[in-house]
């Protein structure tokens, strides 16, 4: 859902999180517009919840750093974005923040989408710029799109193992465990 068709600029969009009607909900700043995130299907969530629970227990059982869940909020190239999931590595950010965003972009950001709608691209492109390894999780057609900075995008389905490379080292994932019931 847009919220305001006027471009906004990254202090427009502070100020409006603040307001005291706006506390209890989760915005996103796309392209200079304020699009609230939408509770998502429950299979949808089920399956974010799960990538992000892989990843929490592989991020915590080797001390890398630190992973947020559905309403995680980040700062990328003046934007705000609420990934899914995300990884932020100890080595670049030892400490949490308490700010809505966190200043710092993810090291690995995982976006469920049942179709790439220009608003997940702009995400996409976005996290590429500043290196931020991505993970386009598509529910419907049981598949995960890996982007990674200056590389052609990788499609896995079914038994393909979706890891971490040198962003998340260790972690490895069968695809279709995402997708099981």
């Amino acid at each position: 859902m847009v919220l305001d068709m006027q471009r906004v600029t990254p202090a427009d969009f502070d100020r409006f999180i603040r307001k005291p009607e706006n506390r209890s909900h989760n915005f996103e700043l796309i392209a200079g517009e304020i699009i609230e995130k939408m509770v998502s299907s429950p299979r949808s969530s089920t399956i974010g919840a799960l990538v992000g629970g892989f990843m929490t227990v592989h991020v915590r059982q080797n001390g890398l750093g630190r992973v947020t869940g559905a309403d995680g909020g980040y700062m990328v190239n003046g934007e705000r974005y609420i990934p899914d999931a995300a990884f932020i590595s100890k080595s670049r950010q030892s400490t949490t923040p308490t700010d809505a965003y966190n200043p710092h972009a993810p090291d690995l950001a995982v976006e469920l989408s049942s179709r790439i709608k220009e608003q997940t691209r702009i995400k996409v492109a976005h996290y590429l710029s500043v290196g931020t390894l991505t993970w386009v999780i598509n529910p419907d057609k049981q598949r995960v799109e890996v982007y990674k900075s200056g590389q052609p995008p990788i499609i896995l389905t079914g038994d393909e193992i979706l890891d971490g490379g040198d962003v998340l080292p260790g972690f490895s994932l069968v695809v279709s465990t995402l997708f099981a019931e």
